[in-house]
């Protein structure tokens, strides 16, 4: 009873028994199963120091440990069903890894550590952001190898300092107090401290991509029917702030209409869309952009100097017509070898790569994609039958110019092709074009095709002389040849003929 007077206290009046909540019940038969593991008297599993190279790591157990003594002791007879087990504890917070911040459990000799009774989420724990951003300046302020901010963490310090710019000072002092009381601690037990707070965080603010335990909380649907609640800080921070205004608080809410069955399933396929979601670190991602926009800034006039001239801010088109000449130079053939859309992109590309594919007697891949491109911009009254005509030369049976099709694929378009659209031969190009990517597309840059075309010096000077189009004097000619990859210092002999 006096437990439950103080949880009313903590809550507000009016609020029932924290007790009450179903999550409560899970939580008490998870605490008694943390028990009866940490238990060593009554056969629990032995928690020890482990030696490091240079460090000794106290307070750890084995992932193999807790699954045995789960499979033994809970009349489990699958050890996959005691990891699962494991992992919905481990994600509640009762246990955690001290080498990453994935709450799972593992049946290998990964070391986990048992979470103090002090942060188990039965206390109710809702924490403020104030209080994580206090977590996080702490963690900045401890110059420790083992204390460093991950890359999400760092994001969500740089968001809470916007958010809280006003109430920054008064954060940073309650986060440097913290610091000093820490730092009088035995150095063991601050180790074991600051595991414990960081798998606490963890849970409530967890990795992006892992499960948010809290997220759907049945608590926090039962906090919201009462706001006049106080809500607990992890570090006695208190926020006085009100979530809403007085007349908000007054009016009668909304009713909530029942969710349907087709509300149901619309939710569970968003949610899958969300596992399937494919998630980088923000590092990686820019160390690609950087690395696409150095790759190709040779290859934009207005971010580097281009030979001859720059059209765009001179009358010379002779940049242009090089650009869209059959005979390509080594700066354009160079670009072929970044991917296979680069080398599509170009005319010359094509008609090169396409040369390549009949000497291996395949060119009938090629054909059949850029057909299809040629569907996609096609009038609308000929799709229709331009759509039959590919289907009749690539896929029909005893077609002239066969493709190999798997049958996922195949079946998907001779279904669209029941309506016929722009867009029916979709999977089958995507799939023709990945074959040629990883097959063909290799061979074609070890081809001698590519490498004469890579190494050749000069095709591209021996062009400029003949296309009539490059109206310049032969001064001018000679001062082009002169800047060109590979022709410094060396004069054609089409010039003196010229």
């Amino acid at each position: 009873m006096a437990e439950a007077s103080r949880d009313l206290g903590q809550q507000g009046v009016g609020t029932t028994d924290p007790e009450d909540s179903p999550n409560m019940i899970v939580y008490r038969k998870i605490e008694d199963v943390i028990m009866r593991i940490q238990d060593e008297k009554a056969g629990g599993v032995a928690i020890r120091t482990v030696k490091s190279f240079l460090s000794k790591i106290p307070s750890v157990v084995s992932g193999a440990d807790i699954v045995l003594w789960l499979v033994k002791n809970l009349s489990i007879e699958d050890s996959a069903e005691a990891i699962h087990l494991g992992s919905l504890i481990a994600a509640q917070g009762y246990l955690f890894p001290i080498s990453d911040h994935v709450l799972t459990l593992k049946d290998d000799g990964t070391l986990y550590r048992f979470q103090a009774p002090y942060f188990w989420p039965s206390n109710c724990w809702e924490p403020e952001n104030t209080d994580y951003a206090i977590y996080l300046c702490k963690r900045t302020m401890q110059n420790k190898a083992r204390l460093e901010l991950a890359d999400y963490e760092a994001e969500n310090l740089a968001r809470l300092q916007r958010a809280f710019a006003r109430k920054w000072e008064f954060i940073f002092m309650q986060a440097e107090a913290q610091v000093k009381i820490d730092r009088k601690k035995d150095k063991v037990e601050r180790k074991i401290l600051d595991s414990q707070e960081r798998a606490f965080w963890d849970v409530h603010r967890p990795v992006p991509g892992c499960v948010n335990t809290t997220e759907m909380d049945i608590r926090k649907c039962r906090r919201e029917k009462n706001p006049q609640r106080v809500k607990k800080s992890v570090y006695g921070v208190t926020d006085d702030t009100q979530t809403q205004s007085p007349v908000h608080q007054s009016l009668p809410s909304q009713p909530v209409r029942k969710p349907t069955r087709e509300d149901v399933q619309k939710e569970i396929s968003f949610l899958n869309i969300q596992l399937d979601r494919h998630c980088m670190k923000m590092s990686k991602v820019a160390d690609s952009l950087m690395g696409y926009t150095e790759q190709f800034m040779v290859y934009d006039p207005l971010a580097s100097t281009i030979e001859p001239s720059n059209p765009w801010i001179s009358d010379d088109m002779t940049f242009w017509d090089l650009e869209a000449s059959r005979d390509p130079s080594q700066h354009r053939v160079k670009k072929w070898g970044f991917s296979l859309e680069e080398a599509l992109k170009d005319p010359a590309g094509q008609e090169a790569f396409l040369k390549f594919l009949e000497s291996e007697f395949s060119s009938e891949n090629l054909r059949f994609w850029l057909a299809v491109q040629d569907l996609k911009r096609r009038p609308l009254e000929n799709v229709a039958t331009r759509a039959q005509e590919i289907w009749q030369e690539f896929l029909a049976e005893g077609a002239p110019s066969s493709i190999n099709l798997d049958s996922h694929s195949y079946e998907r378009t001779s279904h669209n092709l029941q309506d016929p659209g722009r867009y029916s031969y979709e999977d089958a190009q995507e799939h023709i074009f990945k074959l040629m990517k990883s097959d063909s597309y290799a061979r074609f840059l070890r081809s001698n095709i590519y490498q004469d075309l890579l190494l050749a010096r000069k095709k591209p000077t021996a062009w400029f002389f003949r296309n009539p189009a490059t109206k310049v004097s032969a001064d001018r000619a000679d001062a082009v040849l002169l800047t060109l990859p590979g022709l410094e210092g060396h004069r054609e002999t089409p010039l003196e003929g010229s």
